[in-house]
């Protein structure tokens, strides 16, 4: 009963209750900011548009008169040696390296995801929604992916092929 006078000390306890959440806020404020406008690109090379249907996908080049074309996985009787079973297509997307390409990636009928582990992408395909991604690869080669999202029974099938060149 001799210390009663500092248990009371609700001062106290408001001022380091607020004064680590305005620092927070202060912080983040700033962070938000910059976050967004690493996210956006005003002025891509390239800008293509992915529609992930059930089991493949169509690629639109929007920027060069609307080439339009449909990306299929290649059956195994139609592979040449080398050829990677499950991950190989009759269409690849060709895009330029050191330049920024905007993907625009939506879907038809189900939940798809527009995924290249190598690259660093993975971006939802949602039905009704427009999703955006930008990147710019330094390396030329033939990068694989596929659907990583459970669209179905066959969306292990959806195999994505970029293959980035100088």
């Amino acid at each position: 009963l001799t210390n009663t006078n500092i248990t009371d000390a609700q001062e106290m306890e408001t001022i380091w209750t607020i004064l680590p959440a305005i620092i927070l806020i202060l912080i983040a404020l700033p962070s938000l900011r910059i976050l967004y406008m690493t996210d956006e690109i005003n002025n891509p090379s390239f800008t293509i548009k992915s529609i992930g249907h059930q089991w493949y996908w169509t690629y639109e080049y929007t920027d060069y008169g609307g080439l339009i074309f449909n990306s299929y996985m290649l059956p195994p009787l139609f592979l040449n040696p080398g050829d990677l079973r499950l991950l190989e297509v009759d269409n690849r997307v060709v895009l330029p390296i050191e330049a920024p390409v905007r993907m625009m990636i939506t879907s038809q009928d189900v939940l798809h995801s527009w995924t290249i582990p190598t690259l660093g992408l993975k971006t939802d395909a949602v039905p009704g929604r427009l999703n955006q991604t930008v990147f710019t690869a330094t390396r030329p080669g033939v990068y694989y992916g596929q659907c990583s999202e459970i669209c179905g029974a066959n969306h292990s099938f959806m195999p994505i092929v970029a293959e980035l060149i100088p």
